[in-house]
């Protein structure tokens, strides 16, 4: 297969390239297929893909363009390294390439008249145990998570999609689905849901998604006499649904991304009782996460430790 530059990427399928990152479109109307945004937490689907144009249009942030600009917003990452994990057999292996004169009616019409039920288009927990991958292991020391707090809270988890089988980091929900994490990949298993962990604590932390948790447990190792309860959205659309189960807590520390749709939730928060809930976020002010942030303060840490030792 010829080596992916921007050109080549941006002639990617991005219908059937995101069916491979596991997001299904909710709605197909002429071209446009409509999805719960895969940038962000939605409860309605604003994210748009023309398939003809074989462009993209989040109305949610205002945000659009090709494969190329899909790629990097979705990793986060900058043009050579999205171009470098199409290069990675693993990833360029179930991705199909459309070319401006391809014929999209047959693929059209298959698309359209596909049972949702369809088993192969659902993620499949097939085995979970604990974590010991190397590859995951190299993974979570890239965004600065120690492997004992990894084990102490997520697993190691098999799935199949799409005749495919993935081996990936998992984070349980309460209703027993997983957030599913990798560096290649991002998604979840059926049913989505919140975390909660409970330390009977009249306290609650508040987090967007489990690499924040989990980077506020690294900051907190040491933090014996800390006892509080978790919240662990895992999606931003629970933020409302959930304001019940953080309203029975005295306090309630959000601990939010720094995009608009964590902002907005923050500030309604607040708004509602400025007593109860208290913004944390001024620590990460200007990262768009907890996890970022901690990346950074690792990096500096050692590029101090290698200072000094030479």
């Amino acid at each position: 297969m010829e080596k992916f530059n921007c050109k080549i990427a941006n002639q990617i399928d991005l219908v059937n390239y995101l069916k491979t990152l596991g997001h299904e479109p909710s709605k197909i109307k002429n071209q446009d297929y409509w999805y719960l945004s895969p940038l962000r937490n939605e409860n309605t689907p604003s994210f748009k893909v023309n398939q003809k144009l074989n462009l993209w249009y989040d109305h949610g942030t205002g945000k659009g363009g090709n494969v190329v600009d899909f790629g990097i917003e979705y990793f986060r990452c900058t043009v050579s390294e999205f171009l470098q994990l199409l290069n990675d057999k693993s990833i360029s292996s179930g991705i199909s390439l459309s070319l401006k004169n391809e014929n999209r009616q047959s693929s059209n019409l298959r698309i359209a008249n596909e049972k949702k039920d369809n088993p192969l288009d659902k993620i499949v927990i097939v085995d979970v145990r604990t974590l010991e991958n190397k590859l995951l292991m190299a993974y979570l020391d890239k965004r600065s998570i120690s492997q004992e707090i990894a084990r102490q809270h997520c697993k190691e988890v098999d799935f199949c999609l799409n005749n495919r089988k993935y081996t990936v980091i998992g984070f349980q929900n309460i209703s027993g689905g997983y957030e599913l994490r990798s560096e290649n990949f991002k998604g979840s298993s059926s049913p989505k849901d919140i975390t909660f962990i409970n330390a009977q604590a009249k306290s609650v932390v508040v987090f967007e998604g489990f690499f924040d948790y989990l980077s506020y447990k690294m900051m907190n190792q040491k933090s014996v006499k800390l006892q509080t309860n978790f919240l662990i959205l895992n999606s931003l659309s629970f933020f409302k649904k959930s304001l019940q189960l953080m309203e029975k807590h005295d306090r309630v520390d959000l601990y939010l991304d720094r995009d608009s749709g964590g902002i907005k939730f923050t500030s309604e928060a607040l708004q509602r009782d400025s007593a109860k809930y208290t913004d944390q976020s001024f620590l990460y002010e200007q990262k768009k996460d907890l996890n970022e942030w901690l990346n950074q303060e690792q990096q500096v840490k050692r590029g101090h430790s290698f200072r000094r030792s030479i």
